[in-house]
């Protein structure tokens, strides 16, 4: 089975605010991703890869982590992320590429907030200063790939519950503000999730909601209507129909 399967078994738990279940699909997720990351394509997971499609398993794991925290199963959470870590500094150990090191390290410090660990503005840090050593000539291509684009959708996903399903995190807010500069550009993202994601988290955990992921959305949808808050902001996301404000699923007028 594919991880998109899993992940979409994920997304209709969040819209049953079932986190166990969530946590556990994101589990099987990530580890499916992790395992095959490209499908029927063979791309070796153990090998560098320059889009970095692995990136999606740490992400969903690092969801996991998230949805047990909120479903009141920390130990879980905590296990999630140990796993999910220690997966992370195993890839760092055989990718070549600077950048893409510092963008794992800064994974093991979202892995690190999900799950409850300790040191995590530690290990940010270490990614900054591995951003700022790497210095990209392009630090935009490589801030477009996969693995950067998966370390940056698991904090946009938690952020949406607190800002009532809008984009509370934008690409700007996690960059730099010279792509020309490129060490302090990417660096940016290490320090940006120090000072927010925690706060994030633990917000999330108090409220007892994580929000669905967005995807294709459309404000004042005349065929939709949310049950549960009456709203007809809609989110199209996974296999699922959702409310854009609550991730509830939405019902046909």
């Amino acid at each position: 089975m594919h991880a998109e399967t899993h992940r979409d078994t994920a997304i209709e738990a969040l819209a049953d605010r079932d986190y166990r279940t969530a946590g556990d699909a994101y589990t099987r997720a990530g580890r499916a991703a992790l395992a095959d990351p490209r499908g029927d394509e063979g791309l070796d997971p153990f090998a560098p890869d320059e889009k970095g499609w692995v990136g999606r398993g740490l992400q969903y794991l690092c969801l996991a982590a998230v949805a047990y925290r909120v479903a009141g199963l920390d130990s879980r959470a905590t296990y999630r992320a140990v796993e999910g870590a220690a997966a992370t500094r195993d890839l760092r150990t055989v990718w070549t590429d600077s950048v893409q090191r510092a963008c794992l390290t800064e994974f093991v410090g979202d892995f690190h907030v999900a799950g409850g660990l300790n040191g995590a503005s530690d290990v940010y840090a270490d990614a900054g200063e591995r951003y700022e050593e790497s210095a990209p000539a392009d630090p935009m291509t490589w801030a477009t790939t996969p693995l950067f684009e998966a370390a940056n959708t698991v904090i946009q996903q938690v952020a949406r519950g607190p800002a009532n399903g809008e984009i509370a995190v934008q690409w700007d807010d996690l960059h730099g503000p010279d792509p020309n500069d490129p060490g302090p550009y990417l660096a940016h993202r290490a320090s940006y999730k120090a000072r927010r994601f925690p706060s994030l988290v633990a917000t999330v955990v108090a409220e007892g909601y994580l929000a669905a992921p967005r995807g294709t959305t459309e404000y004042d949808n005349d065929e939709f209507r949310c049950p549960a808050c009456g709203s007809t902001d809609v989110n199209w996301t996974g296999r699922s129909i959702l409310c854009l404000r609550c991730s509830a699923l939405v019902a046909e007028r």
